[in-house]
């Protein structure tokens, strides 16, 4: 049989600190209710000082505990994240030191914003496939808070920190990844992005723009709906999937509106479509793998379940990934 990956063990880790829209009301012109209506985000955790390493590490180390692992078991390491401490060493590495991981194995980082999670999945899943290593471990970590205009009243609301991980095994079986797609597109760049945080070279006459997202919300709006619809079409059709196969649809947690609109395209319920943006807000390549860890916490996932996770970021980027539980 085919080599594949499969997902043994999910975990998560989110900062204690919760900032809610009644928070915001006291920051910035804004109300409750215009949030949540437009939005469908009641809060959003924020960081209290820590780094976007030490999210990354505990919600690894959650992951490893449900798949029974040690972090000296693992052969492969990716990050996705657009936040890291650092501008070198990548994130990876330092969670590879944090959690007392090998040395000499692959640690590395993914750059592709709200997508970063399933382009780190994809590359652990081809590393695998081809036997290049045979246990992964897999991270979404962003800290949005740290690149927002808080007085931006379009887009503070949106996001928040957090962490997820999953850790993969090679296996033979009939559970694992069916297929993931990635694309992007850098021609749209300008509708979503954070100017370098780099103070300028003295050789250079410029000013550095001050590291805050800007995002053309409505345009991203209508791309995000448009390639996430695709992505789906693709994962499906290359798998031979109806609507009524798949028993969970994970989408990344952008803003409830774009939820409905990929749930709608589908023709499914909202039974089969799994939502916690409520509680944490747009917490980046970290969204999926929090999202997923709950969905199977509570239940929503069973063995031998299909289910689909779909992501859009800036880029732009976005994907889709089939998997069997």
């Amino acid at each position: 049989m085919t080599l594949k990956s499969r997902i043994i063990g999910c975990g998560l880790y989110v900062p204690e600190r919760v900032l809610t829209n009644r928070d915001l009301e006291e920051m910035v012109d804004t109300s409750d209710e215009w949030i949540t209506t437009r939005t469908g985000i009641k809060e959003r955790r924020i960081v209290s000082g820590e780094r976007t390493v030490e999210l990354a590490t505990r919600a690894s180390r959650s992951a490893l505990r449900g798949a029974g692992l040690k972090a000296r078991d693992v052969e492969l390491l990716v990050v996705g994240t657009v936040t890291a401490d650092n501008v070198f060493p990548s994130t990876a590495c330092l969670v590879q030191a944090e959690l007392g991981m090998r040395p000499g194995i692959p640690a590395f980082d993914v750059a592709a914003a709200c997508s970063g999670f399933l382009y780190a999945l994809d590359v652990a899943d081809r590393y695998i496939k081809s036997g290049a290593a045979r246990t992964a471990l897999v991270v979404g970590v962003d800290v949005f808070s740290r690149i927002m205009d808080w007085q931006d009243r379009a887009t503070c609301v949106l996001f928040g920190d957090g962490a997820g991980a999953v850790v993969l095994r090679q296996t033979r079986g009939k559970g694992g990844i069916l297929s993931s797609h990635i694309h992007s597109d850098g021609r749209y760049w300008e509708m979503l992005y954070t100017p370098g945080a780099l103070t300028g070279s003295p050789f250079e006459r410029r000013n550095s723009p001050r590291p805050y997202l800007k995002m053309k919300g409505n345009e991203t709006f209508r791309m995000a709906v448009k390639t996430m619809g695709g992505a789906i079409k693709e994962a499906m059709r290359k798998n031979r999937l109806r609507p009524e196969d798949i028993a969970l649809v994970i989408p990344h947690q952008a803003n409830i509106r774009i939820i409905n609109a990929i749930k709608d395209r589908l023709g499914i319920g909202n039974t089969r479509v799994f939502s916690n943006i409520d509680r944490y807000g747009n917490t980046s390549s970290a969204s999926i793998p929090i999202a997923l860890y709950e969905a199977v916490e509570a239940g929503r996932i069973k063995r031998g379940d299909v289910v689909l996770l779909v992501a859009f970021g800036g880029g732009f980027t976005w994907g889709a990934t089939v998997l069997r539980w």
